[in-house]
């Protein structure tokens, strides 16, 4: 299933149209980008975040890892999941990554 047009950002990257989403879940977030217009595998990222804390420990939010993804990093994570070996264009299932000081790190 392809990410939702209406749900995920767009993104070019190396002149390659991509999309991309990212969900908040407990103490992380989950970064997920496919090729556009391409049902292959995508990525996803697991990235430390307490973003959800923010909003019930309000307003005691010192010290909270608020971790937002822009879009560079969108491209930044794009990027190095192609390197590592991620194939966009080929069916498969999620390449699972975790994301470690803005470094991409393959779940064996």
């Amino acid at each position: 299933m392809t990410l939702s047009k209406k749900k995920s950002r767009p993104i070019s990257v190396n002149m390659k149209s991509y999309r991309w989403v990212v969900s908040p879940d407990s103490n992380f977030v989950v970064f997920i980008a496919e090729k556009e217009g391409v049902k292959g595998r995508k990525i996803e990222v697991y990235i430390n975040s307490e973003i959800n804390s923010y909003w019930t420990k309000f307003p005691d939010v010192e010290g909270i890892n608020m971790r937002i993804i822009k879009p560079k990093d969108a491209e930044s994570i794009i990027k190095q999941a192609l390197n590592l070996g991620w194939v966009p264009d080929q069916k498969d299932s999620p390449m699972v990554f975790d994301l470690i000081d803005d470094e991409l790190i393959k779940r064996e």
